[in-house]
């Protein structure tokens, strides 16, 4: 039987790589051999000892069971989940949204079928987008996490040159904002607190970079945008305070995105932070898949998406890449399955 890598965590902290079966194509479901895979918020089940492994990833189609959307040599990037590609949601490009994902150990007969640590996995051929000719498989996996939440929220909120934007929070999906907002033109605000992601994100463009513990925080963003209060928020950090800040310092028909993953208690008054000011907040967790194309643009066009991935690591290394991210001195962090 073939065989194949697969990067595991064991344990609080553990890590190790283990031999196990390459998955088989059947029905719409390719094989994919993967050449690149972002490390996204694993490092929080490594911390726990949850053992699920991975959902971005670039690489080739090697394997067809039937006729479909893609051909073997085909260069892609994996799209996340097992959504059904059915439903509404699925159909109108919606598909995270999907409330009928695949049962992905029933459906492939592995525990692992899910995953994208691997150097093998099958996927939909309708979640394989390609990937430009010249474009490297490291930068156009940038289309899944990378880039992808806060490019959907830019596209939902129609965002332009003549706004100004909030970042809190500038872990890699905020750097990604970061990227997205200056390839707009839009003036950028960012809020966060460690220098590493500080630093970052001022050679990625941001304008105005703030400390969220600055006691004069919100009087600095009025001050920037002439007392009106930012066009657009986008709050990657999942922290409450930083969900209040964006409410507060939003003006008056502005727009707020919560990216970030939380389940904390955000406290909210309708009148004064929505009747009265009416702001828009929306929840923003991917986007939609009609938009590939334009963010494949992003990723060709960008003068600084290269400086989004800040380290390479062959798979083997995986125990170092969750070590990296514990630290947060990194943006995107990207394993290289078949290297040494």
């Amino acid at each position: 039987m073939n065989m194949m890598k697969r990067a595991v965590i064991t344990g609080k902290k553990q890590t190790a790589l283990q031999d196990v079966p390459i998955p088989e194509p059947k029905e719409d479901w390719v094989l994919v051999k993967v050449h690149a895979v972002p490390v996204c918020t694993e490092y929080k089940g490594w911390l726990s000892g949850s053992e699920y492994q991975g959902h971005e990833a670039a690489g080739e189609v090697v394997a067809v069971a039937q006729p479909g959307k893609v051909k073997v040599g085909d260069r892609v990037v994996v799209m996340p989940g097992a959504p059904c590609g059915k439903c509404a949601y699925c159909i109108s490009g919606e598909y995270i949204h999907c409330e009928h994902f695949y049962n992905m150990a029933e459906f492939t007969g592995v525990s692992y079928g899910g995953d994208t640590h691997v150097q093998y996995l099958i996927k939909q051929d309708w979640l394989l987008v390609p990937i430009p000719d010249g474009m490297s498989y490291e930068l156009a996996s940038l289309a899944c996490c990378g880039l992808g939440p806060t490019f959907g929220a830019m596209e939902n909120m129609n965002v332009s040159k003549t706004d100004t934007i909030l970042i809190t929070g500038c872990g890699a999906v905020g750097l990604g904002g970061v990227v997205n907002a200056k390839y707009r033109g839009v003036k950028t605000i960012v809020v966060e607190g460690l220098p590493y992601r500080q630093q970052k994100a001022k050679e990625l463009g941001a304008d105005l970079v703030l400390d969220p513990n600055d006691p004069d925080l919100r009087k600095k963003i009025m001050e920037y945008t002439g007392s009106i209060g930012v066009d657009a928020c986008l709050e990657t950090s999942g922290v409450v305070a930083a969900q209040r800040l964006c409410i507060d310092v939003t003006r008056r028909k502005g727009q707020v995105a919560l990216i970030g993953e939380c389940d904390h208690d955000l406290t909210i008054k309708a009148s004064p932070d929505f009747i009265r000011k009416g702001i828009t907040l929306m929840g923003q967790w991917h986007y939609n898949l009609n938009g590939i194309f334009k963010i494949m643009q992003v990723i060709s066009d960008s003068p600084v998406v290269e400086k989004l991935i800040t380290h390479l690591l062959p798979m083997s290394k995986i125990q170092e890449a969750m070590k990296i991210s514990e630290t947060h001195d990194c943006g995107k962090i990207i394993l290289k399955p078949w290297e040494d």
